[in-house]
């Protein structure tokens, strides 16, 4: 995890960017933490939202991925494992990927949501993705400017049976969302482009500390850390 002076220069450049996210500080680094335990655990992250909000999950699962602030690349171990099985080809495929770190955005799966919303409940298609995707390990990020949305909220209480570790992302009042999720990050807005235009920079500097956490790299102001390369 991320030494207590890097999360705090992730954080103040955050708020000197947007100082209206002061209100969001503490648990955006919660959220954050959250996301270390999980991902040093094995876990992923399965993000989940509508309209804007399935933007913003998708968006976010492309952070992680792939390198979004740090090339990521493969451990030697992994470099070697490659070449010794494909030879030439081996080096290529070393030489372009990057370290992942797992990530699922349950609003990306065109057959399957059609399919239970034409054939069961259109509200229970996140709820029904939990069921079948989610470990004790990982970390549900639900995404609603209102935090009222009712399928983003059944997929919340699901993971809350599973023992799934919740983050709310919302706006002002939180809505329902606030008092089941475990961490609830609420933008101190209350129209839905003003609440979104911040969910924006508190995602991707979640992403951005996730990242320097595991595999290392600059922080905002400079500052090296050497990251936890496991999953490279």
């Amino acid at each position: 995890m991320l030494s207590d002076r890097h999360i705090d220069r992730w954080l103040s450049g955050l708020i000197a960017k947007y100082p209206d996210l002061s209100a969001c500080r503490n648990d955006t680094e919660a959220g954050y933490r959250c996301l270390s335990r999980a991902y040093r655990a094995g876990g992923k992250l399965l993000a989940c939202g509508n309209g804007g909000s399935a933007a913003d999950s998708e968006h976010i699962v492309g952070e992680l991925i792939k390198g979004f602030m740090s090339k990521r690349p493969l451990s030697a171990d992994r470099r070697i494992m490659f070449e010794s099985l494909f030879q030439k080809d081996g080096a290529y495929l070393a030489d372009h990927l990057q370290g992942a770190l797992p990530a699922i955005s349950l609003v990306s799966h065109s057959a399957l949501v059609t399919a239970y919303s034409n054939d069961v409940a259109a509200d229970m298609v996140f709820a029904q993705q939990v069921y079948g995707l989610a470990k004790p390990e990982d970390v549900l990020l639900a995404i609603s400017t209102s935090g009222n949305s009712g399928n983003v909220v059944r997929a919340v209480r699901v993971a809350c049976a599973l023992g799934v570790t919740t983050i709310g992302l919302t706006g002002s009042s939180g809505g329902t969302l606030a008092d089941l999720c475990a961490v609830t990050i609420r933008v101190p807005w209350k129209s839905t482009p003003d609440i979104q235009e911040r969910h924006l920079p508190i995602y991707h500097t979640l992403c951005m500390m996730v990242e320097q956490d595991f595999f290392g790299g600059m922080d905002e102001d400079g500052l090296e850390e050497d990251g936890d390369v496991r999953r490279a």
